[in-house]
């Protein structure tokens, strides 16, 4: 029997769970700092049922109630809140020592194991649960009696040999659920048995188990028993899903996945392999032609259907199929306009096509499978400038899509996007260093565009003398190409460190120094780009960020410093007579975990030049 002095007990449990998580939410993510939030609301009531409990502890019970119905219900409700909370309290601890994109994986191969565990052996539980919720929900059980010429008393004879527990306990919980009585219950029961029993009378494929044949909820086909008792070959498997593979592709890493589990994973933030945990060297993901063809003679073999691209829609990574159909007509008579005379007629095919490019991942599909990439890059040469403009944008759009990238390098495009990156309009430029970018994520376009003659130069006249948004995406792009370390001399011989140092010192720049100095930073790696940031003057800059800069800035600028002074003691020497120790400490303190390791070795070199 539950007294006031438990319920006060519990209460005072829950409350402290409650301010617990109400205290999590500041480092959380955003979710988890909304749903700590609303646990918060909860406290002051939690105070107040508290409070009561500790007042009400040792009154007399009411006259006609005992202890128990007074108490026992609360306190029962108190520890159903306590467990809520604990769920809620692991959740956030979860969500705070895993990313988004862990969590999201867990999520989504749960979800799959419960879904493929639900068909392999749960579909007739799974009918039988929306039978009796359909019952519950929209049968009136008063008239039971009356649709049904049967009565309790000879029905509950065969309920015991026909119906097991857990069909029993789906009945007895969704009665509950709905507010039905036990003789309610009863009742819904019977007729449930009534409709089995003039199913599955003289059927030879009853289950044992349940006493319900496979044709009462809906029945499973030949074919499909036959799928299910297949073991998929493990390499088929996309590591992810554990799901055969449709699309198959390579990471990096050299390990294969399911396309679209690999690029949700990639798409969250992720940088490394799901199954190795090893840094993914880039993001490319590479179509795995050979497994895809054994998957696809091992579903014929077995007599699977494998989804295939159709003319009519593209399999989805579920094997159903997606309709696309509507656009496809469009764009191919789009891209027969890209071969017009009319100069108005070739500039609304190139905007429309841009437009279309930008939407959706199947009109880049469908574009390019029309043959437009060679036409649009033709258009690259044209004197009209918003048809170039058009052009190279939709080029930027298509290349979103990996493997256009190959199809876009192969019709020769980089020669012509260094034309309009030159000489096109402003917005053209822009767009044009976006595709420069966008192309050269995969490795050896790294290679191909910084050999490109003019390639690196036109990047750094808009670098230098761009719109914001041109010298941003010249910059992103000039970044990317200096990964390559055949490019770096390339960039530096461009001149890229004037307009990088000019930027550095324009206040009206400030937008822009996280890219300035990530740039510095990967060309400090290289001999050449080393003696040009030095021959620049750029140690002072970076000194004066140590002191003003965002963390961010701090970081990138105490790891170029440090590069700077590697086995180079006159540079060292400059950082100590310009006063680099206070703000090195400082950074040493409290900066980044990067940027506390790089101050610290900093200080001790400039320590070691001291003692000399």
């Amino acid at each position: 029997m539950a007294s006031s002095s438990e319920a006060a007990g519990a209460a005072r449990t829950v409350l402290c769970l409650a301010r617990e998580l109400a205290a999590t939410g500041g480092s959380m993510t955003a979710e988890s700092v909304r749903l700590s939030r609303k646990v918060s609301l909860l406290i002051h009531l939690l105070e107040e049922i508290r409070d009561f409990a500790v007042r009400d502890d040792g009154r007399a019970t009411p006259p006609g109630a005992s202890t128990s119905s007074v108490v026992a219900s609360p306190l029962l409700c108190l520890e159903e809140l306590a467990v809520a909370l604990e769920a809620t309290k692991r959740f956030l601890l979860l969500s705070g020592t895993h990313s988004t994109g862990e969590i999201f994986t867990a999520v989504e191969l749960v979800r799959v194991q419960l879904r493929r565990q639900k068909e392999k052996i749960g579909a007739v539980n799974l009918k039988a649960f929306e039978e009796i919720y359909n019952i519950f929900t929209f049968t009136h059980v008063k008239d039971l009696k009356r649709h049904h010429s049967f009565t309790l008393e000879a029905a509950q004879n065969d309920i015991t040999s026909i119906i097991d527990c857990e069909l029993r306990e789906m009945v007895i919980a969704l009665a509950e659920v709905n507010g039905k009585s036990n003789s309610e219950a009863e009742r819904v029961t019977v007729l449930l048995m009534d409709r089995l029993n003039r199913t599955c009378h003289g059927d030879p494929t009853q289950n044992v188990k349940t006493g319900i044949s496979s044709s009462c909820f809906g029945s499973c086909t030949v074919e499909e028993q036959k799928n299910e008792s297949l073991v998929i070959p493990e390499d088929f498997r996309c590591p992810i899903s554990l799901e055969l593979m449709r699309d198959p592709v390579i990471v990096s890493t050299g390990q294969t996945y399911e396309r679209s589990f690999i690029q949700r994973w990639i798409d969250c933030g992720n940088q490394t392999c799901p199954k190795t945990q090893q840094k993914l060297q880039n993001l490319t993901l590479t179509p795995n032609f050979v497994l895809r063809s054994l998957i696809m003679q091992w579903c014929e073999a077995n007599r699977i259907e494998q989804p295939h691209r159709s003319a009519n829609g593209r399999a989805r990574s579920d094997g159903t199929f997606e309709e696309i159909s509507g656009e496809k007509s469009l764009i191919n008579g789009l891209v027969s306009k890209l071969s017009s005379r009319s100069t108005e007629e070739l500039r609304s095919a190139a905007a429309e096509i841009r437009s279309l490019a930008k939407r959706s991942t199947d009109n880049r599909i469908l574009i390019a499978e029309a043959g437009a990439i060679p036409a649009l890059v033709s258009l690259l040469w044209t004197d009209d400038h918003k048809t170039q403009e058009h052009a190279v944008t939709s080029l930027l759009n298509l290349s979103i899509y990996d493997h256009n990238k190959e199809v876009i390098m192969l019709a020769g495009a980089i020669a012509p996007i260094i034309q309009v990156l030159r000489c096109g309009s402003m917005e053209a430029r822009e767009n044009a260093a976006a595709a420069i970018f966008s192309l050269s994520l995969v490795d050896e376009n790294k290679i191909t565009i910084g050999g490109t003659p003019g390639a690196i130069e036109a990047l750094v006249e808009l670098l230098e003398s761009g719109s914001p948004r041109g010298k941003k995406d010249a910059a992103t792009a000039l970044f990317n190409l200096c990964i390559y370390q055949g490019n770096k001399p390339r960039a530096v011989r461009a001149g890229i460190l004037r307009p990088l140092v000019k930027m550095l010192k324009d206040s009206t720049t400030i937008g822009m120094v996280d890219e300035i100095l990530t740039v510095m930073s990967v060309l400090v790696s290289h001999q050449e780009g080393k003696a040009a940031i030095s021959k620049a003057n750029t140690i002072p800059l970076l000194i004066d960020l140590l002191r003003t800069g965002q963390p961010r800035n701090k970081e990138n600028a105490t790891a170029i410093l440090l590069a700077l002074c590697k086995k180079d003691n006159e540079n060292l020497a400059c950082m100590g007579r310009l006063g680099a120790v206070i703000p090195l400490t400082e950074v040493a303190k409290t900066g980044t975990e990067r940027a506390k390791r790089k101050a610290t070795t900093l200080l001790e070199h400039l320590q070691k030049l001291q003692v000399l």
